[in-house]
């Protein structure tokens, strides 16, 4: 196992360095990787508040709120208060967010397709599988 674990870390060094590098991670059309992930979560799953958001993605409050301002500036979601709680509000997707976030979910998409064009089907689904309980399993850690 060990030697797994060694190919594994330096991998994931590589990986992450690449990543870093690479501008289709950091920053694709008009979004930055988190406002990226904040208009796909509410996209995926309806408008949320911020502290929703917050719980979802594992950070501060004040954190999100100050993307989700960032988002609301660009015109990419609008507040709905709720009635019940006059000081508390969703986050909903604009018509000009849904189109930022699926201009940049195809070009993310696409670089992501080019590198593994030489994969079989079957390989990108593992692949895939095993990414989610990887990303799953950092979250585990981060919680202990």
């Amino acid at each position: 196992m060990n030697n797994a674990v060694d190919v594994i870390e330096l991998e994931m060094a590589i990986l992450v360095r690449r990543l870093v590098s690479m501008t289709t991670y950091k920053k694709t059309g008009n979004l930055d990787r988190s406002a990226y992930l904040l208009l796909y979560q509410i996209d995926s799953y309806g408008s949320a508040g911020v502290k929703a958001l917050s719980d979802e993605f594992h950070l501060d409050i004040s954190t999100v709120s100050r993307q989700a301002a960032a988002l609301e500036q660009k015109g990419y979601v609008r507040r709905i208060p709720d009635p019940i709680d006059g000081r508390a509000y969703s986050l909903e997707m604009t018509e000009a967010g849904l189109e930022v976030l699926n201009e940049n979910k195809k070009a993310r998409q696409d670089s992501i397709g080019k590198m593994l064009s030489n994969w079989s089907d079957g390989e990108r689904v593992i692949f895939g599988e095993l990414l989610r309980k990887f990303n799953t399993a950092i979250l585990e850690e981060a919680s202990e």
